[in-house]
């Protein structure tokens, strides 16, 4: 273990009044720690975008649009009411990235750093906030995992920025070109969306949009997944010395099973449908390399990153329900994409095979699911589907007000395509964002912030309160369905 700041005789409470708010974020539960954090995150960057002189350039945004503008980077959504580009200077720019960074990296993470730097150690109810189920055999310190986290993502994004700006120095000048590059790898990885250029990734040759798309998918598989598979490569390697069998090796887990071979189903079918549906459609005038690189790009994405190569008000129908589709399902869990995860899916899918073939139980990569993960699974569907059912009537009825029938059927797929987009913090608009009304805005901050910590720690931190728990049955009856 790392050694903490009390080994060279530093005594925090020297210094107390500064940490007496670790004592209370010690004392919260991990569902409220985490939206407590966000909050706290939200509030000192719509204070600071209103107060701070010389970050933007046009005039200045109310609260309203202040507190949607810093919700939407700190819970790396993309949904923006002005152009990152023109409204705010480099400082506002810079401002915002932040935001981005502290959101998608997770403020819990750099918590747990500093606890570690002050040689403590969390609760065992903090450290579920960052331990995975591709780590539960060997329980490493969570100052460990944190300071990981942090060295990979910076890695990553570092080493985006250069390719970037390897591509950019031909264009641009070299500061512009530098900065351009930091802002859209840090982004890129974090899923962001946001974007120094108005067209997003419009006017980007086929190069730029590959190193985005690859930003994209790594922070969109999450840190723990890559060190299992790299604790998995290594232990296969071990193993061919030793010569044993492919069985006796170290095998992946489950949970990191699930993540690659759904997110790999789910890019490569995307690709696929979308240059099927956009080939003569939105695609049509371009040359055949940039229709497949845009289709690919087109089938990132969704899944949570908010850039755009085209304009989604001229994408067909048939490619919209798709996108809408992809980014109701998202990244992977521990990642810094939103949507309901790809595992939740996996698990479904696993649920639905099981019960076809009548099995009593649920099984992925030839291991049983346990129960108690199954009902968490179906719990989110349902609460999902609740969600976005219950914001899109109340958008919709919103943004509906003083319209005729006509301008409301108008308004119908925008708001639609806007609920899912915040509830899977993906930030893909159908360039309706700056239409919605104050009311409107304030529902979709929910929604950024309900996809950013989870349904089920958002409705735990912020409803449900804990009481004593009965273990009285009530009596068994049955019901039909189906």
């Amino acid at each position: 273990m790392p050694r903490g700041l009390k080994d060279y005789g530093f005594n925090p409470a020297r210094i107390a009044p500064w940490f007496r708010w670790l004592r209370f974020w010690r004392r919260l539960s991990a569902p409220a720690l985490s939206l407590s954090s966000f909050a706290v995150l939200v509030a000192i960057g719509t204070t600071g975008l209103m107060t701070i002189p010389g970050l933007q350039a046009g005039p200045k945004l109310g609260f309203i649009d202040s507190l949607f503008t810093m919700a939407s980077a700190a819970c790396i959504t993309g949904l923006t009411v002005v152009d990152t580009a023109t409204h705010f200077t480099v400082w506002g720019q810079l401002w915002i990235l932040v935001f981005i960074q502290l959101g998608g990296i997770g403020i819990i993470t750099l918590s747990t750093m500093l606890i570690g730097a002050l040689g403590s150690r969390l609760s065992l109810r903090s450290e579920m906030l960052t331990m995975m189920p591709t780590r539960k055999g060997d329980r490493p310190e969570v100052w460990e995992i944190a300071l990981n986290v942090l060295k990979f993502s910076l890695v990553v994004e570092a080493v985006g920025a250069v390719v970037l700006f390897a591509i950019w120095a031909f264009e641009h000048p070299l500061e512009e070109a530098a900065w351009h590059a930091a802002f859209q790898a840090i982004s890129a990885y974090c899923n962001a969306g946001f974007s120094t250029f108005s067209d997003s990734m419009m006017g980007e040759r086929n190069l730029v949009l590959v190193v985005t798309s690859v930003l994209v998918v790594i922070g969109g598989l999450g840190y723990l997944t890559y060190e299992e598979l790299l604790r998995w490569w290594s232990h296969q390697r071990a193993a061919k010395m030793a010569r044993l069998t492919f069985r006796q090796a170290h095998r992946l887990s489950s949970h990191t099973w699930a993540v690659l071979v759904t997110s790999a189903t789910l890019l490569v079918v995307g690709w696929g449908l979308l240059a099927t549906f956009e080939w003569h459609g939105v695609l049509e005038d371009m040359p055949v390399l940039d229709r497949i690189t845009n289709a690919w790009f087109m089938s990132v994405t969704p899944r949570s990153s908010g850039f755009n190569s085209v304009d989604y008000n001229a994408v067909g129908n048939d490619s919209i329900a798709l996108t809408l589709i992809l980014m109701f399902i998202g990244g992977s869990p521990g990642s810094t994409a939103g949507g309901i995860k790809t595992t939740t899916v996996a698990v479904l899918i696993a649920l639905g095979l099981s019960r076809v073939r009548g099995r009593k139980f649920v099984a992925l990569k030839e291991r049983t699911i346990p129960e108690g993960t199954i009902e968490r699974t179906v719990g989110v569907m349902l609460l999902a589907i609740l969600v976005l059912t219950t914001t899109f009537f109340a958008l919709n009825a919103i943004q509906s007000v003083g319209l005729t029938s006509q301008e409301s059927r108008d308004v119908f797929l925008p708001v639609a395509f806007e609920c899912f987009s915040a509830f899977s913090t993906t930030g893909l608009s159908m360039n309706y964002t700056p239409e919605l009304h104050a009311g409107a805005k304030l529902f979709v901050v929910v929604l950024m912030f309900m996809g950013r910590v989870g349904l089920l720690s958002f409705f735990s931190a912020a409803i449900l309160r804990r009481g004593a728990v009965s273990n009285t049955r009530p009596a068994q009856e049955d019901v039909m369905v189906g």
